[in-house]
């Protein structure tokens, strides 16, 4: 019997974004999740797919439709409370695994919990494979290179181009919300640290300008260091909102005070709520084609005031659209039996970086011209 990608989360709106890439690259997969009338209905348009009833948090339910070298395809978050068995599931299996996940604290728990048995089994991990964050990944692998054997440090910064407050679903707000009062991974002093997220704020050279961004959390902290022992500092920013990275720090500290208190968490939901004001979903074709991604990698000594060693810039379509594509492009891969190291991986460890370079060009995410 011939491996298969098992889609689970194929109603919602990033699985559907998935699902129709995949649908384009001629791949059928077999769509999985608890809606059964929703299942049906979506398999029907879409030509005609198996489907299966599956509970994305059972772990023994989702095994029984696995198997060795299948690819497990997963949009169901929020993964630190729902995407735990799915991993499980994979790792036990021997099944390639990838999702969508921007939390990076769900990424260490699953290399933590899960590498070792997915290397035993055969299973290629790749978490957080979208926007979120193989851009910054694939851009600070170049900019690294580039430098040479002097680089000790790496700056990676996250922007867009266009009107993008209308741009961002839903999810993506209160995502972007809740995590003010999550710490941010970073990599310092050759180790992994903890660091209030918006804490810092950093400026990059975009598009002839100077931009901020403000400090978040990225698996490049992950993955990185092992590709390239010699750095001792990794951070991650994101400038969607350059003119809100100062005030964003202010806020971040309050929200962290409060939520310490008697009701904070109350105090704390009505401080950031406005964060999450916008239209309802996510953005459609039209919308999605209005807003561009941009990644900023930023190679250096390390020494306050030196300058850069390389800079590396990749522009490419909405971050909604280009996870959709990196997902169909990595199951399509997977599946096909691409996939190089078992275990819970980075995308350049995973297919190459050459791979994974012309893949990203495929989908329109190439460097500034």
């Amino acid at each position: 019997m011939s491996s298969r990608i098992l889609l689970l989360g194929a109603t919602g709106y990033t699985g559907g974004l998935v699902l129709n890439a995949l649908l384009r690259r001629g791949v059928r997969p077999t769509l999985a999740g608890r809606n059964a009338t929703a299942l049906a209905a979506l398999a029907e348009r879409s030509g005609g797919l198996d489907h299966v009833v599956v509970d994305a948090t059972d772990t023994a339910d989702l095994k029984r439709h696995l198997s060795p070298g299948d690819v497990l395809v997963t949009t169901v978050g929020p993964f630190e409370r729902l995407g735990h068995s799915a991993a499980e599931a994979a790792a036990e299996t021997g099944a390639h695994y990838v999702d969508s996940t921007g939390e990076v604290g769900f990424v260490r728990t699953v290399r933590d919990r899960f590498g070792q048995r997915a290397r035993e089994t055969g299973a290629v991990m790749l978490p957080a494979f979208g926007y979120d964050y193989v851009p910054g990944i694939l851009a600070g692998t170049l900019a690294v290179r580039q430098a040479g054997a002097a680089v000790r440090a790496l700056d990676i910064g996250y922007f867009a181009t266009g009107p993008l407050w209308r741009g961002i679903s839903k999810g993506t707000r209160t995502t972007m919300r809740d995590g003010l009062t999550l710490p941010s991974p970073t990599w310092r002093g050759h180790r992994l640290a903890e660091e209030r997220t918006a804490s810092r704020v950093h400026e990059f050279d975009v598009q002839g300008r100077r931009k901020s961004a403000f400090l978040v959390s990225g698996t490049e902290v992950l993955f990185l260091p092992g590709d390239f022992p010699a750095l001792s500092d990794v951070t991650v920013f994101n400038g969607w909102f350059p003119a809100l990275s100062r005030p964003l720090t202010l806020i971040s500290a309050v929200a962290n005070a409060l939520i310490r208190l008697p009701g904070g968490h109350h105090l704390t939901s009505l401080l950031t709520l406005p964060l999450t004001f916008g239209p309802p979903g996510g953005p459609d074709t039209t919308e999605r084609a209005r807003t561009r991604s941009y990644v900023v990698a930023v190679a250096s000594t390390g020494t306050r005031g030196a300058p850069p060693l390389a800079e590396v810039r990749l522009e490419g379509p909405s971050a909604y659209s280009l996870t959709g594509e990196l997902m169909a492009w990595a199951a399509q891969r997977l599946v096909a039996g691409a996939g190089e190291v078992a275990g819970v991986v980075g995308p350049v460890e995973a297919f190459g970086l050459e791979a994974l370079r012309e893949g990203c060009a495929e989908m329109g995410l190439v460097p500034e011209p």
